[in-house]
C-alpha cells in the first residue's frame, strides 16, 4: 500500500496535472462562494471537460472542484450571511455574527483551517479504511446490493423532512428514469414506446445538470426585478489579511470539537444518500451541546464555525469512502465521480482498489492535496469574491446556462441531450414548487440502474425470493429501510416513548440477527451492544409516565429537513 501511495503522489504531483487540479480547486471555490452555485452544480459544470483528460487527471480535476465547491461556500456564508452551499447553511449562525463584530479574517480563516484540517483527517481514514470496507463488500452480494439501494433510498426519503411520501414518489420517479431504454444484462427494451431515441435511455449528465444546475437557476429568478438584482446586499468589505497561525492555535485548543465533528462527518458520509447539508448541521448542534459556554452560540463563537465547516468537509472522505469500497454514492457530488469513473470504464465496487490501485490511491491523494491547494486559493477567492456577487443574477444564469447546454451537447454532439436537459429541467423546478425533494430523484436515477443489475443477477443465480431475507447482509439493509421509515413516522405521530421502543425492538432485533450471521467477532458484538442498547431504551420508556411523547421536530432538525441530503 505505500508503494502505490507513493506512486500515486508522484503522479499527482505531475506540473499538469498539479495545475489541472489547482484550476478545480480555485474555479470551484468560485463557483461554491456563489449562492444557489452548490457543490453538485461545480462539479456537473466541470464534468464535460474532463472527457478528454485521462482518468487520473480528470479525476484529479473533478476531484479538486468538488473540495473547492465545498468550501467555497463559507465565503458568502460568513461575508453576506447567504450560504454559498447547504452545507455551510451551520456556519452563518456564527460566521455571520463574528464578521460583524469586525473579526473577517478570524472568521474566514477558522473556517478555512477548519475545513481544511476535516478534510485531512477523512482523507487519512479514507486511506486507512477503504480496502478494510471493500473486503467486506465482498461477501454482500447481489441480494445484498439490491436491498443497499432499497435502504439508500429510503434515507433519503426520510431526509425530506414532513414530505416523506413526496420523498418516496421522487425515488421511485428517478428509478423509473433510469429504467427508460435497454436493460443492461440482457438488453430488453422498455418504456420507449416505438421512440428509437430512447433506445439508450437518458444519459445521466443531461438529467443531472437539468435537475440541478437548470432547474435551480430558474428557481432563482422568479420575476424580472428579482432577476435584476445582485446576490450582495449592500457594500460588503472584505479583510483579506487571515491570522492563520490564531486559527490553527483555536483549533489546537478546541480539539475535541475537531474529533467529534470529524466523526460526525465521516459517519453521515458512510451513511448511503446523505449529505455534508445535514452533518454540518448535526455537528453544530453537537458542539453547542457539549459547549462550556452554550449561550454563545449564535454571537459568534469560534466553535459554532469549526464544528460545520469540519464536518462538512470530512463528509466528502466518508461518502467516498462508500463509493470506493462500494461502489454506492454517498451524496450527489459522489454520484457525479461515479459517473466520471464508469465513463472512463473503471467500476468501482469491491474489488476496486485492488484492481485498480493507481487509479484508487490517485483519487485518495488528490483528495488530500485539494484541501492543502483549498487553503492557498482561499486567498484568492477571497479577494474577488465581493466582485462576483454584485453581478446581476440574470447574467450569472446566462452564462451558466450556456455553458451547460454546451456541455451536455458535447458529450454526443446530438440536440437530443439538451432536449432531455431541459426536459428534466422543467421537471425538477416543478417537482421543488410542489414539495418534492430532488435528493431522492437524483438518487433514484444514479441508483437504479445498480439496483436492477444486482436484481437480475441474484434472480439468476437463485429464483428464490427467500434469499433476500436468508443473506445477512440482504436482512440487515432491508431491516434498516424498514427502521428508517417507521422511526420518520412515529416521530411525525408523535408517539411515546413506551410505543417507540416497542415498535422499533422488532426491528433492531432483526437488525441483531443479521449481524449474528456474520463472519468474525465485531459484528456479532456489534449486534449484542445493539439490542443490549434496544432493552436500555425500553426500559426507561417502562419507567417514565404514559404521557410523555416524543417531541416535535427542534429547530435544527427542521433545518435539516429543508436541506435536502445532497447539495441542490
Amino acid at each position: 500500500m505505500f508503494n502505490d501511495i507513493l506512486a500515486a503522489l508522484f503522479e499527482m504531483l505531475q506540473p499538469m496535472t498539479l495545475l489541472l487540479m489547482s484550476l478545480g480547486v480555485l474555479g470551484g471555490l468560485f463557483v461554491g462562494a456563489i449562492p444557489g452555485f452548490s457543490a453538485t452544480m461545480a462539479i456537473v459544470i466541470i464534468l464535460p471537460l474532463t472527457y478528454t483528460l485521462g482518468t487520473t487527471a480528470g479525476l484529479a480535476v473533478m476531484i479538486g472542484v468538488a473540495i473547492g465547491g465545498l468550501s467555497g461556500g463559507l465565503l458568502s456564508a460568513m461575508l453576506i450571511g447567504i450560504p454559498g452551499t447547504p452545507a455551510s447553511v451551520a456556519t452563518t449562525f456564527d460566521g455571520l455574527p463574528l464578521v460583524r463584530a469586525g473579526h473577517q479574517g478570524r472568521a474566514v480563516g477558522l473556517g478555512i483551517w477548519s475545513s481544511c484540517v476535516g478534510g485531512l483527517i477523512s482523507g487519512v481514514a479514507l486511506v486507512a479504511l477503504a480496502p478494510f470496507l471493500g473486503s467486506i463488500g465482498l461477501e454482500i452480494g447481489p441480494w445484498g446490493y439490491f436491498s443497499m439501494v432499497l435502504f439508500a433510498l429510503t434515507i433519503t426519503a426520510s431526509l425530506s423532512g414532513g414530505a416523506m411520501v413526496k420523498g418516496l414518489i421522487a425515488g421511485s420517479l428517478g428509478v423509473l428514469a433510469a429504467s427508460v431504454g435497454e436493460e443492461q444484462v440482457n438488453g430488453v427494451t422498455r418504456l420507449t414506446f416505438g421512440n428509437d431515441a430512447l433506445d439508450s435511455g437518458f444519459d445521466f449528465l443531461p438529467i443531472l445538470i437539468g435537475v440541478f444546475a437548470f432547474s435551480q437557476l430558474l428557481g432563482d429568478m422568479p420575476t424580472r426585478a428579482v432577476a435584476r438584482r445582485s446576490l450582495a446586499t449592500g457594500e460588503t468589505a472584505v479583510s483579506t489579511r487571515i491570522p492563520h497561525l490564531w486559527a490553527l492555535r483555536e483549533l489546537g485548543r478546541r480539539w475535541s470539537t475537531v474529533l467529534r465533528s470529524s466523526a460526525i462527518g465521516l459517519f453521515i458520509g458512510v451513511i448511503p444518500a446523505t449529505g455534508a447539508s445535514i452533518s454540518n448541521i448535526l455537528a453544530y448542534d453537537q458542539a453547542r451541546r457539549n459547549s462550556k459556554t452554550p449561550e454563545a452560540f449564535g454571537k459568534g463563537a469560534t466553535e459554532g464555525i469549526i464544528a460545520p465547516e469540519t464536518a462538512n468537509n470530512a463528509t466528502q472522505g466518508g461518502s467516498l469512502l462508500v463509493l470506493m469500497a462500494l461502489g454506492i454514492p454517498g451524496d450527489a457530488v459522489a454520484a457525479v465521480l461515479l459517473a466520471a469513473l464508469i465513463i472512463h470504464d473503471v467500476v468501482p465496487g469491491p474489488t476496486f482498489i485492488s484492481d485498480n490501485p493507481q487509479i484508487a490511491y490517485g483519487i485518495f491523494v488528490a483528495f488530500i492535496l485539494s484541501h492543502l491547494l483549498m487553503v492557498v486559493f482561499q486567498l484568492v477567492a477571497l479577494k474577488f469574491f465581493v466582485r462576483v456577487v454584485r453581478i446581476p443574477v440574470y447574467i450569472l444564469a446566462s452564462v451558466v446556462l450556456f455553458y451547460c447546454a454546451l456541455g451536455v451537447y458535447a458529450v454526443n454532439n446530438v440536440m437530443y441531450d439538451v432536449w432531455v436537459m431541459i426536459a428534466f429541467g422543467a421537471a425538477g423546478f416543478a417537482m421543488s414548487r410542489l414539495g418534492y425533494p430532488i435528493a431522492p430523484f437524483v438518487l433514484g436515477v444514479v441508483l437504479g440502474d445498480i439496483a436492477e443489475v444486482n436484481l437480475i443477477r441474484a434472480i439468476s443465480i437463485a429464483p428464490d425470493p427467500m434469499m433476500f431475507v436468508t443473506r445477512p447482509w440482504s436482512l440487515l439493509f432491508l431491516a434498516l429501510a424498514a427502521l428508517s421509515v417507521t422511526l420518520v413516522v412515529l416521530t411525525q405521530a408523535k408517539a411515546t416513548a413506551l410505543v417507540r421502543s416497542l415498535v422499533t425492538l422488532p426491528l433492531l432485533m432483526v437488525v441483531a440477527w443479521a449481524l449474528f450471521q456474520m463472519p468474525g467477532a465485531v459484528r456479532p458484538a456489534l449486534g449484542a451492544a445493539i439490542l443490549a442498547a434496544a432493552a436500555w431504551q425500553l426500559w426507561r420508556a417502562v419507567r417514565r409516565p404514559a404521557d410523555a411523547a416524543i417531541p416535535a421536530l427542534s429547530p435544527i432538525q427542521s433545518n435539516i429537513a429543508t436541506n435536502e441530503a445532497d447539495d441542490r
